[in-house]
């Protein structure tokens, strides 16, 4: 009988991950005893995807907001500071702003608007309109923005984003001015020490910044991107990709992964005698439609996975064949021509970029498209599904 599945996506529950533990053994283990239970093989090119979450708990790098807070003193002075373009989070951000506030004097908080880099909205955009607001060149202060748009809450977390980042600041000793705009220089006539707080755009409004004439500009990823008094770090991304772990400390983005993806893989292969790909992965890329929020928190999806996930799918597009080049016929016909055509583009090694062929595909990495599968599939709840098992993402229609 012909095999009538795909792509198949398995979350695999693994044990609680602490510091100092054994992560590629306990990954291995735990895949191996799924495929067991489940009764499913190992595959050549099946792909292990494991949460950044685990593998920066197994390497013990957080860091504690006063280790924030003595960073961001010795790179940016004590005085005032300004603090551009948060994401509205309090599992993100709210810890980082504490120690970003903590021992200094004024922070001035400018907030992007109508939303945050990754969706999150302040202001309906609607309503810019209707109040004859341009957010590309107006400056609303604190108090413009409560006359005009009033006290709002997250249609999720329920939090009204500016009241608790400024809360935040002052409970952490520094006086707090909020400003609203999207043209970073808006912020240097109130603060000429600026920290930009944006995940993928950051390198842009660093420039923008410097252009501008501020005196010193840093990004998250310029702080905690080496230890201070012997915390964890990230070399790569600093604070970005960050999770609140206690309310006085940060889990990092994992750092220096491949060593464990490289070890995952051989360990796969000497039990299994399978070839099998091996990511890291954090948040996935994908926009939700009623919220508006785009997933990517994390400054990538993956900060390491083994070679054969380089690279973009070279995939033809199977309505367009059936609906131009193969129009006239039907049935085994058909499918035949279809499953004729896609063998010659793979033992050709036939790249299909720029040809209609591969009209409404989904022009995205593969670690970027692997990763937001694992992501949907492990969720970010009580699952305990901190692996996820994929098989068949690599088959097409003549397998």
């Amino acid at each position: 009988m012909e095999r009538m599945v795909g792509t198949v996506s398995r979350g695999v529950r693994a044990p609680i991950i602490r510091q100092g533990d054994d992560l590629a053994q306990i990954v291995v283990d735990s895949v191996l005893q799924a495929s067991q239970g489940e009764g499913f093989a190992i595959q050549d090119r099946d792909v292990i995807a494991v949460t950044e979450a685990v593998v920066a708990r197994a390497q013990g790098n957080y860091a504690t907001v006063d280790a924030i807070a003595k960073d961001v003193r010795a790179k940016l002075g004590g005085g005032t500071v300004g603090v551009l373009f948060p994401i509205l989070s309090r599992n993100r951000f709210a810890i980082c702003l504490r120690g970003i506030a903590k021992g200094r004097s004024k922070v001035v908080l400018m907030l992007s608007y109508p939303s945050d880099e990754v969706g999150n909205h302040l202001i309906d955009p609607d309503e810019l309109d209707e109040k004859g607001v341009n957010p590309w060149s107006d400056v609303l202060t604190e108090e413009k923005y409560r006359e005009l748009f009033g006290f709002r809450k997250h249609v999720f977390t329920g939090v009204d984003y500016v009241e608790y980042y400024r809360s935040l600041i002052e409970e952490s000793g520094a006086q707090a001015e909020i400003l609203f705009a999207n043209n970073p220089k808006a912020i240097l006539p109130y603060a000429k020490n600026v920290l930009a707080c944006d995940i993928h755009t950051r390198a842009r409004t660093k420039r923008l910044l410097r252009e501008g004439g501020a005196e010193r500009v840093l990004g998250l990823d310029d702080i905690l991107n080496a230890s201070v008094d012997g915390s964890g770090y990230n070399d790569r991304y600093g604070l970005l990709g960050s999770n609140k772990a206690t309310e006085e400390m940060v889990k990092l983005f994992p750092i220096h992964c491949e060593e464990l993806v490289a070890r995952i893989h051989d360990m796969m292969k000497e039990k299994t005698g399978k070839s099998v790909e091996v990511m890291i992965y954090g948040d996935g890329a994908f926009k939700d439609p009623v919220g508006k929020i785009w997933e990517l928190a994390d400054p990538v999806v993956s900060p390491a996975y083994t070679p054969g996930l380089e690279g973009t799918p070279n995939e033809m597009k199977l309505k367009y064949l059936a609906d131009n080049d193969f129009a006239a016929l039907q049935g085994e016909e058909l499918r035949s021509a279809i499953k004729a055509a896609i063998r010659e583009k793979d033992e050709r090694a036939q790249s299909l970029k720029g040809t209609m062929a591969t009209e409404g595909t989904t022009p995205r990495r593969l670690t970027d498209l692997i990763g937001s599968l694992a992501d949907l599939t492990s969720g970010s709840g009580d699952k305990g599904t901190p692996i996820v098992y994929v098989q068949g993402y690599f088959d097409n229609y003549t397998k």
